[in-house]
């Protein structure tokens, strides 16, 4: 909790202290109001009592004649006593003071402060915190100043002044103390409620720790709030999604990410582990909805960069396939080994060398179809190795008439090994299930140079993909219903895509007859975001 105390108990101390402040201004306006409107009913009232006595003929008398003038106490002090006034004074010309309540006074000079009965006119101020009337007594004839009349009434004190307030200010005060005790303590209770409990030093080591946790993960972690505004994103979510500095407070709409990682992000896109392509990384992201009580404030998605996992599963199927493919032609040679034995049990000795050379005949005439038109030697090689696995299928693998294509750079040879080998795969998954005794499978393959691009066009008698996900099977990492009912197009479309893009190429799938997979390669990439 800490040497200073837990934080609602110097909310608290810091509400009261507040409330006190406030109390005192308002009992110190108070009494400031208290004072002036004292000064000002007391000024009158003096005054009133000084002009009496001023006014009075014996008062103008006893002072004219010297050897009365100690005969005006009794005046003075008869109109003290009917006044209730501290004192009323009575002075020569010269200010000396004939009569008063005090004996001491007498005879010394009235204090007159910044008076200006001298000239002749009334004044009604404070002095020695008294407030104070002084009236001329004038000469009925001569309108000359005999002597001075003065009338005082004490300033009371400050706790006299707010007992003394209207409305009793000292009722008022304790009122609005005891509000004031009682918002501070409820303000108290509710910050403890919502910060749960938690002191001070308490969140700020829970903040700390959660930057440390969020910076130190090797997971991307991205959190969103209701409106789609990304609330917090450590480092490595930053580098993976390729985002902004002021990525913080940002819709995701706005952060120039592709559709598939926004439909994530946002939770369009449901499931776990969905894969989503992001300047040629494949990350796998899973979204969690946050959940308080009955509210939605939002989500955290988490990010992991499969990128490496993925190429070494494309590694692993090019074994697999390289596999498939021996595979395939030992099965086949098997067969023609078996049905070449059979026919030598037969004595067909003729018909052996007839079945060996239309073998040998169908063979070398696609090799050399192939290797004649296409200079690459690892697409050419790919070409005769998907061959024989299509006709293990049963599907027929051929070459159109316009194909040819020269010897290209290894980077550029890679990316078509890539794009076409994806193409003629799904073809043959599209075509499984779907070819029948009459009417054969078939896959045709257009390669062939177009300007400063290498277009690759793989066409299949499949059932073709459905107009509404023509642009799904790319942009998703995964199949769809009505995909699936075409044919297996899944992470190997968007991968093909991603190459496609990424030397700045395009790639685009229509109907005709079947599924027909255009792609361009650029010679020379132009290299995209």
């Amino acid at each position: 909790m800490g040497s200073k105390g837990s934080l609602a108990r110097q909310l608290l101390v810091l509400q009261l202290l507040i409330v006190l402040v406030l109390l005192a201004a308002v009992a110190a306006v108070s009494v400031a109001q208290a004072r002036d409107d004292f000064r000002d009913a007391e000024g009158r009232r003096m005054l009133g009592i000084a002009e009496s006595v001023a006014a009075n003929p014996t008062t103008r008398k006893l002072i004219a004649n010297p050897q009365l003038h100690r005969t005006l106490a009794p005046v003075a002090e008869s109109a003290r006593v009917l006044s209730g006034a501290e004192y009323v004074a009575i002075a020569r010309r010269d200010h000396t003071v004939l009569a008063s309540q005090d004996p001491d006074q007498v005879g010394r000079p009235l204090p007159l402060g910044e008076s200006t009965v001298t000239q002749g006119r009334f004044w009604v101020g404070v002095i020695d915190e008294t407030v104070v009337a002084h009236v001329p007594v004038m000469h009925v004839k001569r309108h000359t100043v005999m002597g001075y009349v003065a009338a005082g009434q004490l300033m009371p004190n400050w706790w006299a002044l707010v007992a003394d307030s209207p409305g009793n200010l000292v009722l008022l005060l304790g009122m609005a103390t005891a509000l004031g005790v009682a918002g501070s303590l409820w303000l108290a209770w509710w910050v403890k409620r919502q910060t749960l409990g938690l002191e001070p030093s308490e969140i700020t080591g829970l903040v700390e720790h959660r930057e440390a946790m969020l910076h130190g993960i090797k997971e991307g972690v991205i959190g969103m709030d209701q409106q789609q505004r990304v609330t917090l994103a450590n480092d490595k979510a930053k580098e993976l999604l390729s985002l902004p500095a002021d990525v913080i407070g940002r819709s995701v709409h706005d952060l120039g990410l592709n559709d598939r990682v926004v439909d994530v992000l946002t939770g369009q896109a449901h499931g776990t582990d969905q894969i989503v392509l992001r300047k040629g990384k494949v990350l796998i992201v899973n979204r969690m909805p946050i959940r308080l009580g009955d509210k939605d404030p939002g989500s955290v998605a988490t990010l992991r960069d499969r990128t490496e996992l993925v190429q070494l599963r494309d590694q692993l199927d090019a074994n697999r396939n390289t596999t498939e493919t021996l595979r395939a032609q030992a099965h086949e040679f098997s067969n023609r080994l078996h049905t070449i034995a059979g026919l030598i049990g037969l004595g067909e000795y003729d018909e052996v060398s007839r079945y060996i050379d239309r073998v040998s005949a169908s063979r070398d005439r696609w090799q050399a179809e192939v290797t004649e038109r296409i200079d690459d030697s690892a697409v050419a090689a790919l070409l005769v190795a998907k061959a024989s696995l299509a006709a293990e299928q049963g599907i027929g693998l051929r070459l159109s008439e316009r194909s040819e294509l020269d010897a290209v750079d290894e980077k550029l040879s890679a990316d078509l090994v890539t794009v076409l080998g994806n193409l003629v795969d799904n073809a043959l998954d599209a075509l499984r299930g779907h070819a029948d005794g009459d009417r054969p499978g078939w896959i045709e393959v257009d390669l062939r140079r177009a300007d400063d691009a290498v277009r690759v066009e793989v066409r299949d008698s499949g059932p073709g993909i459905a107009p509404e996900i023509a642009e799904e099977v790319f942009r998703h990492g995964f199949t769809t219903k009505a995909a699936e009912e075409g044919g297996q197009r899944g992470l190997g479309l968007a991968l093909t895509r991603q190459t496609c893009v990424r030397r700045g190429g395009t790639i685009e799938v229509h109907n005709a007859q079947g599924a027909v997979f255009t792609a361009t390669l650029p010679l020379i990439p132009e290299v995209r975001a």
